[in-house]
């Protein structure tokens, strides 16, 4: 097939959209829409998001001053809201009011916990780097709140329930999520299998 060179740009679609809270100097709760977010450890668990610094960001440095943030995962309806927090800048509105968005303060770290958001994550900061334009930041996750109604039995978080927004940056949309396509490891280990018994029998000379 045909390839063709692209111009150089940040090719990160799709990414699930998160919405980044944090207290400034004065105790005022602000917060930000990202999209640039991946989990970056398991053990202890860790978070990784990054902000563009060469824009004058509140959440940004209301985060590097305080030292923690929460990290939440709005749904799917609530998209109006969390694109709004990420086109709106904390110099000049109160966005949380303005989107109806309550917070709490978070238990393990000092940061705004925004109620309405299903599933959080309370985060200290443990190390951030610019690379680029954007300001890397991660966080050691110290809690995990999460509404009932999108686990199972087993406590565990069901992404056909949280609906999270996915951000297309190729084309500026919002998605949800698909159709289950497959197992994962599972779809690997079993097409792993098939390659080893083919090769059993049929050795190299």
């Amino acid at each position: 097939m045909a390839k063709k060179e692209l111009r150089m740009h940040a090719v990160v679609a799709p990414t699930e959209t998160v919405i980044v809270s944090a207290y400034d100097a004065e105790g005022r709760a602000d917060a930000c829409t990202l999209a640039f977010y991946m989990v970056s450890s398991h053990v202890p668990p860790c978070v990784t998001i990054a902000i563009n610094a060469t824009q004058n960001r509140k959440t940004l440095k209301s985060m590097l001053e305080s030292g923690a943030f929460v990290l939440g995962l709005p749904s799917v309806d609530q998209v109006k809201e969390t694109d709004y927090l990420g086109v709106e800048s904390g110099y000049r509105a109160d966005k949380l009011k303005n989107v109806g968005f309550t917070v709490s303060p978070a238990k393990t770290v000092h940061a705004p916990l925004i109620n309405e958001l299903k599933l959080s994550l309370e985060c200290e900061i443990v190390h951030t780097v610019t690379v680029g334009s954007h300001t890397q930041v991660t966080g050691e996750v110290k809690r995990i709140l999460a509404d009932e109604e999108i686990l199972d039995e087993k406590g565990r978080v069901l992404l056909k329930k949280l609906q999270p927004i996915i951000y297309d940056e190729e084309e500026g949309i919002y998605l949800d999520l698909g159709k289950k396509v497959a197992d994962a490891f599972r779809t690997g280990a079993a097409f792993k299998k098939k390659l080893e018994e083919r090769k059993q029998e049929s050795p190299s000379d």
